[in-house]
């Protein structure tokens, strides 16, 4: 039998990096994803796993550890090796994806191909949604080796149709927030600069956070006082954390906004979340930096990097008038600024993962 199973990417409108600080986050699932099909084989020890956009086959042992397996199929690997470490049997097979995520623009394609591979192996595992998104982080973490927390995952697992997701990192809360975009839009604008927090740079920021906690005496940032990076020493840390936890309250307040549809107070938590990044996190660039710039001085509400970051994708919210401006005038400014020329999209929340059979786990 085949089963086919899909997720989408994400993205976040608000919190970055605050995810495995124990804090909060803002995402949406988007009309974007990977589709996995997947025919089970009545004997054999492997999974054969092919995809649309990369060339040849790459066979996965069932019994595969960390390192056994490289490359892109590394992420299906790891999901194969996840379900195993959880006590769930992986069938032989033939697996076959297909994504429409952009790969390195801060959607999270890594993720929806996590999520939809898990739902085509383990359909009827009864595994939760939250579940799942541990058992794909699992993956990515242990397997990839990329130290990403759970934002990705549950945005994809538990998105819902025009809806935000209220992420408590601490709980695994989720809490539905209404967009009622009304006459405004969002719009997603991919600079082509791929996103390099693989390189190790994602990982130093979490380091940094980590010392952050250690030095204030807190199991996390989560269980610091608002100003409590005050306290701390060093420069570079003192800012990490002054990020996160200016981060957390922004995002408390997005969401606040968004319940009462003051669209200009949540664009202005996102502009200010931008400058965070830049100033306090570093991990915007220039090109990204003068998107966002550009975007608020065409009309736009706020705007920011979403993303691990170092490239990847701004996100706004805009009035309709001004997303036409922006889509009109944007990529020809940044093409004359001497960066890529990017891309210009309007996207709105989507449905979460779930079977192409039309049962939804």
């Amino acid at each position: 039998m085949t089963l086919r199973a899909y997720a989408p990417g994400r993205v976040n409108l608000i919190g970055e990096h605050t995810d495995y600080n124990d804090g909060f986050a803002l995402p949406i699932a988007l009309h974007l994803g990977a589709v996995a099909e997947f025919d089970g084989a009545v004997s054999g020890a492997t999974v054969e796993v092919s995809s649309a956009q990369e060339p040849g086959t790459v066979v996965i042992p069932l019994d595969t550890t960390p390192g056994g397996v490289g490359g892109w199929a590394s992420y299906v690997a790891g999901c194969v090796w996840a379900l195993r470490q959880h006590g769930i049997d992986v069938p032989p097979g033939e697996l076959r994806l297909c994504s429409d995520v952009p790969v390195g623009a801060g959607l999270s394609s890594s993720a929806a191909l996590e999520c939809a591979v898990l739902l085509a192996l383990a359909p009827s595992s009864g595994l939760g949604r939250t579940d799942l998104a541990r058992i794909a982080q699992r993956a990515e973490n242990d397997y990839v080796g990329a130290p990403t927390g759970l934002l990705d995952q549950m945005s994809s697992l538990h998105g819902e149709q025009d809806t935000a997701l209220l992420l408590d990192f601490r709980t695994l809360a989720v809490e539905p927030v209404p967009l009622r975009s009304g006459d405004d839009v969002l719009v997603a604008i991919d600079s082509h600069s791929p996103h390099q927090h693989a390189a190790g740079e994602y990982r130093r920021r979490r380091e940094a956070c980590e010392r952050a906690a250690a030095e204030l005496g807190v199991p996390s940032l989560r269980d610091a006082a608002d100003d409590a990076w005050e306290g701390l020493a060093d420069d570079e840390t003192r800012r990490r954390a002054r990020h996160v936890l200016t981060e957390n309250r922004r995002v408390l307040d997005a969401a606040t906004a968004l319940r009462a549809g003051d669209h200009a107070g949540f664009g202005a938590l996102m502009t200010a979340s931008h400058a965070s990044m830049r100033d306090d996190f570093e991990i915007t660039i220039p090109a990204i930096d003068l998107i966002a710039d550009t975007a608020v001085e065409l009309g736009a509400y706020g705007a920011r990097m979403t993303g691990g970051g170092f490239g990847g994708t701004v996100i706004a919210l805009a009035p309709r008038a001004a997303a036409a401006r922006i889509a009109d005038d944007l990529p020809a400014a940044i093409s004359r600024a001497g960066h890529r020329t990017p891309t210009v999209t309007t996207v709105r929340p989507g449905a979460g993962a779930h079977l192409l059979d039309g049962r939804r786990t």
